[in-house]
């Protein structure tokens, strides 16, 4: 099977190319067939996965997997939420963006540190697919005073696990592929793939 990217965003790409190929899946970035990112507009994960989703597949024909994830923190209202990569401004590269994101969250969050990744992964099987697989999850833990580690991206020196000791950023890439929120939201959807009724 082989499905378009709905994404440009490299570490998205890594993350779920490296969970796709044990499955025979091919992953092909959306870049790589010259489309252009979709607009974001919505305020949910949802409705802005979908509409990757379906840009994608119509531009490309093939079958499209796009998601839609961020952090959020209660006690922020769900800030940065939808708004995760661009919550300190479009301006810059994506490491200038995120260095921007993680000061301004750092500067916001006071005591209340609890916080939450939430990733929605939307499949569609042709762009006007009336019946889009749809898979969601929630990855718990709370922001750290400081940034720790080097791997991953956005939020991850931030995001801290009280289970682990370590923040997003300091677990190797295979251990964030098995328990992360777009871990989670694709083994649910590849479990929805499987379903003998939805084929």
């Amino acid at each position: 099977m082989k499905l378009v990217l709905a994404s440009g965003n490299p570490g998205k790409l890594r993350e779920i190319g490296a969970l796709l190929v044990p499955l025979g899946i091919e992953l092909v970035p959306q870049a790589q067939l010259g489309i252009a990112e979709a607009e974001e507009p919505h305020d949910t994960f949802l409705e802005n996965a979908l509409v990757k989703a379906r840009h994608a597949s119509r531009a490309s024909g093939l079958p499209a997997l796009a998601d839609d994830s961020g952090l959020c923190v209660p006690a922020l209202g769900g800030e940065p939420g939808v708004h995760s990569a661009y919550f300190a401004g479009r301006e810059g590269a994506r490491a200038e963006r995120d260095a921007r994101n993680n000061e301004k969250l750092l500067a916001l969050v006071k005591e209340a540190r609890s916080a939450y990744y939430a990733c929605v992964m939307v499949l569609v099987k042709h762009a006007d697919d009336p019946l889009p697989l749809v898979a969601e999850g929630l990855w718990h833990g709370e922001i750290a005073r400081a940034p720790r580690g080097a791997n991953g991206f956005g939020y991850d020196p931030l995001f801290f696990l009280p289970t682990l000791g370590k923040t997003a950023a300091e677990l190797d890439p295979a251990e964030k592929n098995r328990i992360s929120h777009r871990a989670k939201a694709l083994y649910r959807l590849l479990e929805l793939l499987r379903d003998p009724d939805r084929s």
